[in-house]
């Protein structure tokens, strides 16, 4: 049986009509080819290397989400020391200043620092604990095929957490001794909550200074947390849910940063 693919002539077909100028056309283009793509591919080494100035261009830089979390975490700590020493020349030249209009904002502004989130409260509040499943559940969830997200802390449980505290009248709003004010967001990042830049596992300590009964029956009124207690006194489930008063309680200055990033209408 013979093949159904011929290899290509070395010496021209001897055809009356195949003369020297037909081969040529025949052949050129398979001669200029390999020299150009090898001219591509140098240049297109030549460009990466230029780009990359030592780094890996590649997607697959960072093997998994969880790094990715640590190094944005990193680079945000290194803004907010940055910040800090900024702020604390600016308020320095801003001292210096003696000018009524710049007095006048001063004054302003010292004024809004307390329901900015800017000064430190302490006094008695309640702290709301959120924890995930045991191991040996979820691990039996996932024997059963069961959905897991009943058994893990979801971002919604934490906001439901916060909003049920400020819907109490809390004065101060802490998550995992973090300060949170009216631009901080509370975000899932794979099995973590970004916090302020700043990857938090579980448990989730949520805690409010305020009047203690205002904010217990603010949390034991609220439907999402109603059934998430559900789940919490359930056997099968058994989410981690604890609330505690506490006399006395500090929640510190937000230390985070103040600037706003807002979209602007295309005129």
């Amino acid at each position: 049986m013979t093949s159904g693919t011929h290899a290509r002539p070395t010496t021209p077909p001897e055809h009356p009509h195949a003369g020297p100028s037909r081969w040529r056309r025949l052949t050129r283009p398979g001669a200029l080819g390999t020299p150009l793509v090898l001219a591509l591919c140098g240049a297109l080494f030549v460009i990466s290397a230029e780009n990359s100035q030592g780094t890996d261009l590649r997607p697959g830089r960072y093997t998994d989400l969880a790094s990715l979390v640590r190094a944005e975490s990193r680079q945000y700590e290194q803004l907010e020391e940055r910040v800090e020493d900024l702020t604390e020349e600016v308020t320095s030249l801003s001292a210096s200043v003696e000018d009524r209009t710049v007095s006048r904002y001063r004054e302003d502004i010292e004024e809004l620092r307390d329901p900015a989130g800017l000064v430190g409260r302490t006094g008695p509040g309640v702290t709301v604990t959120l924890s995930d499943a045991p191991d040996e559940l979820v691990q039996a969830a996932i024997v059963a095929d069961a959905p897991l997200s009943d058994f893990v802390v979801h971002q919604q449980d934490i906001q439901a957490v916060v909003n049920a505290l400020w819907r109490g009248g809390a004065t101060a709003v802490t998550v995992q001794g973090k300060r949170i004010v009216s631009t901080t967001g509370i975000k899932c990042v794979g099995n973590s909550v970004l916090l302020q830049g700043q990857p938090y596992s579980p448990p989730y300590v949520i805690s409010a200074v305020g009047d203690q009964g205002e904010l217990v029956d603010a949390v034991s009124e609220d439907d999402i947390l109603e059934t998430y207690r559900e789940h919490a006194a359930s056997p099968e489930v058994a989410v981690g849910w604890e609330l505690e008063v506490d006399s006395e309680l500090t929640a510190p200055a937000y230390d985070g940063l103040l600037g706003l990033t807002y979209a602007e209408p295309i005129a």
